[in-house]
């Protein structure tokens, strides 16, 4: 639950929400002609994606191996429409044994965001996830960025740090746990093994990385958009996304 208020996390989760919103046709309770898809977010933590999802009109599967952030999210889904409810279940178990749960194309889009950084090899939970998706389906992943590890070191001037982060893919994180960064090249020669090509992608808190932990949302709501408007202009554009903390990575299975 650590910092889910904050600056940063409310950045990365709004950010990702515009970004998803390019990729997959608004749900019916939207749009009342879109289809309703069938939607697995595989990690899903806090539950903020699956349940923007979910009030959208979507038919969402959250899945998380802990029981304590699926209590968390059964506790916000508890709080919503009983439509709301109604689309949305939640099972305990791991995005690498998707497949025991699954068949086959079940799904119509599969979210995996923030799992991949603490896994060592993340080709088995790809494989998993694709098993699963329909062709034509998205598969939407956020990882932490290799080529940008350098950048939060060396904006707050621990030099050593910076030059220790060049050539690596691991990390410690904010809550002190020991992580693995990704590449995009590497991901996307993966992705396309797959057979689940990757069709757009983003930088994710390009800006707002180095905001120390305690840093609210601005209580100006035009500052803010203006704040999230400058993070979504950099995260889909060169040079700035190649640099964010975070990349969104949106695959299509062919």
């Amino acid at each position: 639950m650590h910092g889910l208020g904050g600056l940063r996390n409310v950045v990365r989760q709004e950010l990702v929400a515009r970004q998803l919103s390019a990729n997959l046709p608004a749900g019916p309770a939207v749009d009342p002609s879109a289809p309703a898809l069938r939607v697995l977010d595989a990690g899903c933590g806090q539950g903020t994606q699956a349940l923007r999802l979910a009030r959208q009109g979507h038919e969402v599967t959250g899945m998380d191996p802990d029981p304590a952030m699926l209590d968390t999210v059964a506790s916000a889904l508890s709080a919503e429409r009983p439509e709301v409810q109604d689309r949305m279940r939640l099972i305990q178990g791991d995005g690498r044994e998707v497949g025991r749960h699954f068949g086959p194309a079940t799904f119509d889009a599969v979210l995996c965001h923030g799992v991949l950084m603490y896994l060592d090899e993340p080709d088995p939970i790809l494989a998993a996830l694709a098993r699963v998706l329909r062709p034509g389906g998205l598969l939407s992943l956020v990882v932490r960025n290799a080529d940008a590890l350098a950048m939060r070191p060396g904006l707050g001037g621990d030099w050593r740090g910076a030059l220790e982060a060049f050539g690596t893919d691991r990390y410690v994180n904010r809550l002190g746990l020991a992580t693995r960064a990704d590449r995009r090249e590497a991901l996307a020669r993966t992705l396309r093994e797959i057979g689940v090509p990757l069709r757009e992608w983003y930088g994710v808190r390009v800006f707002t990385d180095t905001a120390p932990d305690a840093a609210r949302v601005p209580a100006d709501p035009e500052e803010f958009e203006a704040l999230l408007a400058a993070e979504e202009a950099a995260g889909g554009r060169d040079p700035y996304r190649g640099v964010a903390a975070l990349l969104h990575l949106c695959a299509v299975r062919g």
